[in-house]
Parts: C-alpha cells; sequence; structure tokens
C-alpha cells in the first residue's frame, strides 16, 4: 500500500526508498514489522527518556483509560490533573505555582509566551509586547514560536511573516555582555526572553555553559523581564539534574515542560507559571481571564503517565543514573576527537556530540545510512552526530552504539 503520510522533517528522496514500520519498543530499541531491531539512540525525538515499554508507565495508562478517558480543564478539574499540577509545582525552585497544560511542547511554549505579554497588559504596561529568543534557538514550529525562535535551515519560508524584532546573540565562550547590551536596550518593550537552558538542541545541540543562563536570570529580574526557560527537550534529567536550570541555580518565572514528561508514551506539556505572574489573571475588578486552552489540556490518561513516570524517575534513581552513564559516554566518545574529520566533541549530560568538518556534508547522509543498516537510528543535524539515548540505557547498549558511530565515521573520513 502506498505512503499517504505527509511525513515532517522528511525530504521526499527519502521517502522514495521506504521506511520501516515500527510494530513494537522495548527498552532502547524499536522493532520493525520485519522482526529488525533498531537502538533509538535519539530517544524518538527526545522523549522517552525511559526507554519504551517501562511497566509502571504503560499500567498506569491501562488503568486509567478503563476509568476516565477525557475531562476539560476549562472550568473543571479531575483527580490526576490536581495531582500533577500540585507534583510539577513541587519540583520548581519555588512552589508558589500553577500549570497550565497543553499537548505537546510547541503548545505550552505558545501558551507562556502569550501568558507573557498578558502579565504586562494587566499591569497596564501594555507598550511590553516584544517575545525574544536566542539566534537560532528552536521552540516549536508554531507561528507564535517562529517569532521567538529561528532555526534558519528549518523555518526560512517563513522568515517574511514573523517578527523578530531582536535576538540574543549565541554566546560564545560563555560571555553575557552582547546579550546583556540587548536586554538593557530594549527592555522598555521586551514582555519576555526564551530560551533553551544550556544546549540549543535543533540548531545542532550547541551548548553553552550554566553562567551565563544565572547572568541572564539575574539581567531580567533587574530590567522588569520575564524569563522563559523552555525544558521540553532538556527536563527530567536529560543535562544531569532535573532540570538543566537546576545548574544555574535560578528560579525561572515560567518554565514549559513536555516529551519526557510522560516518559514519550501519551503527548502532554504543561507552562508551570509563577503565582505572581498568575495572580494577574484574575476577573475583579477587571476581567483578565486568559482566554487561552487546549482541547487535550490535562488529558486524565497523559496525566495518568506523567504521575507514573515521575515515581520512576525517583524511585529508580533515573538522574543518578543518567550522570554515571554520561562519564562513560563521554571518556568512550572521546577517541573521536583523533579523526581528521571531526571539528569537536561536546557533552552535556546524557547528550554526545560529534561535529564533523564542513567538507563531510556530501556523506552525512550515507553515514546514516550506513547506521541504519546496522541497527542505530540515529538523526543527523547537518554535519552533526549526536547521542542523546534512553536514560536507562545500559553500558552494552551505549558502548555498541558509540563504536558503531565511530566506525562508520572512520569508513567515510
Amino acid at each position: 500500500m502506498k505512503n499517504k503520510i505527509f511525513h515532517p522533517y522528511t525530504p521526499f528522496s527519502a521517502i522514495e526508498k521506504g521506511f520501516p514500520n515500527m510494530v513494537r519498543g522495548e527498552g532502547v530499541y524499536l522493532f520493525d514489522d520485519a522482526g529488525k531491531r533498531y537502538v533509538d539512540i535519539v530517544s524518538s525525538w527526545w522523549a522517552c527518556a525511559l526507554g519504551h515499554g517501562n511497566p509502571k508507565v504503560v499500567k498506569a495508562i491501562q488503568e486509567q483509560a478503563g476509568v476516565l478517558q477525557h475531562s476539560i480543564t476549562g472550568s473543571l478539574t479531575h483527580p490526576n490533573v490536581l495531582a500533577l499540577a500540585d507534583r510539577l509545582a513541587g519540583l520548581m525552585p519555588s512552589p508558589d505555582r500553577h500549570t497550565l497544560f497543553a499537548s505537546d511542547g510547541c503548545s505550552a511554549v505558545e501558551a507562556a509566551l502569550k501568558i507573557a505579554v498578558q502579565y504586562w497588559y494587566n499591569l497596564g504596561r501594555t507598550e511590553k509586547t516584544w517575545l525574544i529568543g536566542m539566534d537560532q534557538g528552536y521552540h516549536g514550529d508554531s507561528l507564535g514560536a517562529l517569532g521567538a525562535g529561528f532555526v534558519d535551515d528549518f523555518h526560512k519560508p517563513f522568515e517574511k511573516i514573523v517578527s523578530h524584532p531582536a535576538k540574543l546573540p549565541f554566546p560564545l565562550n560563555g560571555d553575557f555582555t552582547a546579550s546583556q547590551k540587548v536586554i538593557e536596550k530594549h527592555k522598555d518593550q521586551l514582555a519576555a526572553v526564551i530560551v533553551e537552558p544550556l544546549c540549543l538542541g535543533s540548531a545542532g545541540m550547541k551548548i553553552y555553559p550554566a553562567d551565563y543562563l544565572k547572568q541572564l536570570a539575574d539581567c531580567c529580574a533587574t530590567n522588569d523581564v520575564l524569563l522563559i526557560v523552555d525544558e521540553v527537550a532538556m527536563g527530567f534529567g536529560r543535562t544531569g539534574k532535573r532540570f538543566a536550570f537546576n545548574h544555574a541555580g535560578i528560579d525561572p518565572d515560567m518554565v514549559t515542560v513536555g516529551k519526557a514528561l510522560t516518559a514519550g508514551y501519551m503527548p502532554l506539556s504543561a507552562c508551570i507559571v509563577k503565582d505572581s505572574i498568575y495572580n494577574t489573571f484574575s476577573d475583579s475588578p477587571e476581567d483578565h481571564t486568559f482566554y487561552h486552552g487546549n482541547t487535550y489540556a490535562g488529558h486524565p490518561i497523559g496525566c495518568a503517565a506523567a504521575l507514573a513516570a515521575l515515581d520512576v524517575y525517583e524511585a529508580n534513581g533515573t538522574v543518578e543514573h543518567g550522570v554515571e552513564m554520561a562519564e562513560k559516554m563521554k571518556q568512550w566518545m572521546l577517541p573521536m576527537a583523533e579523526l581528521d574529520c571531526v571539528k569537536e566533541l561536546r557533552f552535556l549530560g546524557m547528550i554526545g556530540v560529534v561535529e564533523l568538518k564542513p567538507e563531510m556534508r556530501s556523506v552525512i547522509t550515507k553515514i546514516k545510512q550506513s547506521l541504519f543498516e546496522q541497527g542505530y537510528l540515529f538523526r543527523p543535524l547537518g554535519t552533526v552526530f549526536y547521542l542523546m539515548p534512553p536514560l536507562i540505557i545500559t553500558d552494552d547498549e551505549l558502548r555498541s552504539s558509540i563504536y558503531a558511530l565511530q566506525q562508520t565515521i572512520e569508513e567515510f573520513c
């Protein structure tokens, strides 16, 4: 049967070759309908932190599906969404928070951006409407998200219909000076700054130091600018702490989460908002209600999956295990730095990056295809190959993946 799917992020030339039909997942592996096993080295778009088929998360989904399948959170609640909102608030540096739920990371970001603008509107500061992010930052593909995060290689067709009043330059060598100048120059117009904490994922896993994030938080606070930290990709142990912003010791105004929130098993995301912001949305004496929502906001089955995933992260010491595995990954990858075709290696927790030199661009697809044929699902970004595996990966699984990557790069160097 001919494939009728409009595949995201997929060139037509790749479609012509055909794709495996995945029918089952177990641990760090996906299995196709021919029985072939693949290492999910990118955690299914960075979401499946617990791998596939975790029994506790699966059981929670199954049990909830037999009790309550869907109920809106507009003027209603249900036990799971109450419990999850409380749980997420408790994970923040200051627990005085309310959470708005959505179904995917981009939707959570969209909510955060609109909350920021309406917050200042609620306070009578209607001139503060600018929403800016870091150059080449990624926060989703909606038009609103593109206004604050724009990856040139992905989004060029839309550059004329989104506004970029200013951008923070990527902090080379961690220097905050240039970003400080942007914020101070535009502070009267700025509603919020949004950043991917410590790592720009879709830009090619570009990593910057925690001290930059600390200086950014301090600068935003000093200049009456809200700080939104987008933890959709980095949250729940990926960087070696529960959240990437924990490395900087900051308390963001808003935090967006998704992907690993449910271990990738159900579509659910959240925007976690400080009460000092939330309280301005009262309808008395004037109506400042936030007229924004999502059909599946706080979906009961998604919330059940998230609550179970959070339990597993804590009970299994997932973050601590990730820290141990991150050091092993670094040591096993370091020999690749000696290859003539490698520009540099980068590391952040359970993210390992091999950036090849620009002249290798012509063989990237061949390297990816060779790895695929060996049973490894890599998704390079330009000339960057990266490992972002499930946090539960074993020594043998991780070592074999790194070895396969090294041997394949050497073959084409």
